[in-house]
């Protein structure tokens, strides 16, 4: 940036504190953990029963995880003001919903960190825990309900969906429960060339029942829109896309998909001109390797 365009310093817009409806008053650093002292921008001082004006009667402390501006963790004392009704008498705090979920122990902005860390930086749950200054468990549930209400709950995901993939994946290292699950890929940014592929669902379990009861839980509407399936070799993902969907243009070879496990995008097989999908092997580039490789000197033909 050549000319840029400085404004005085301001803890609450650098922390993304605008954001939840919070204005920063005070500050404690110490080697371990950064302490924001913070209060509500909103009043909120009339009664939502009656509608009176209440009467600040005093104040209660919030402690929120909030996104890490360092390597060490970040915390947000907020003060909620509390009133009380002068008509009936009712007590309440200040709404602060804008920050944090009910009962939350990480603010919005924690959360939003900590779901981009995991799916785009890779991160692990106890990396993002130690980040947040929470529990492991705390993380993962809040990573899980996010995860949930941003993704599998939003209604546009299965929107302008005429490709997927579907797959079996090992998802759990154990002897006990299922280790499989079955991994269903929207390909179609891939054979439009306009995107990687999405995630769109991961159902418990490898077999024709599962993938057909998740293909029966979808609208009609939907169905009638998917033109091609890629699959492997497995018969009861096909036999399940032959009777759940019988228009659709089976695509056979191994499924290169975006790795559930990881959130990054694989290898995703390109699509002939005669609208069949090829798989990744018959477009890897030709081996380089000259003459004075070992596999030469012994005699080995490529």
């Amino acid at each position: 940036m050549p000319n840029p365009t400085f404004t005085t310093r301001d803890l609450t817009t650098f922390c993304c504190l605008d954001e939840l409806g919070l204005v920063a008053v005070g500050q404690h650093l110490d080697p371990n953990r950064a302490v924001l002292e913070c209060r509500v921008v909103e009043p909120d001082q009339w009664c939502r029963r009656c509608g009176v004006e209440g009467v600040p009667r005093d104040t209660v402390i919030r402690r929120l995880a909030h996104e890490p501006f360092g390597h060490r963790p970040t915390t947000l004392l907020v003060r909620v003001r509390r009133h009380q009704c002068s008509g009936c008498r009712r007590m309440w705090r200040q709404d602060t919903s804008k920050a944090a979920p009910r009962r939350a122990k990480i603010s919005h902005g924690g959360l939003r960190w900590a779901l981009a860390a995991i799916v785009v930086d890779h991160l692990t749950v106890t990396r993002v825990a130690a980040g947040l200054g929470v529990s492991w468990s705390a993380a993962n549930d809040a990573v899980l309900a996010e995860g949930k209400r941003r993704l599998i709950d939003d209604p546009t995901r299965f929107e302008g969906v005429t490709t997927i993939g579907v797959d079996e994946h090992v998802w759990r290292h154990t002897r006990r429960g299922d280790k499989y699950v079955t991994v269903i890929i929207d390909l179609t940014p891939i054979r439009e060339k306009t995107g990687p592929a999405r995630l769109l669902d991961m159902v418990e379990g490898r077999s024709k029942a599962v993938f057909k009861a998740w293909l029966a839980d979808r609208p009609q509407a939907w169905l009638d829109g998917v033109e091609v399936v890629a699959m492997d070799g497995f018969t009861g993902f096909k036999t399940a896309t032959s009777e759940e969907l019988p228009d659709a243009v089976p695509g056979d070879g191994p499924v290169p998909c975006c790795s559930p496990c990881r959130g990054r995008t694989g290898s995703v097989p390109t699509t002939h001109p005669t609208g069949n999908l090829r798989p990744p092997w018959a477009r890897r580039r030709p081996s380089l390797q000259g003459p004075t490789h070992p596999s030469h000197r012994r005699g080995i033909a490529h």
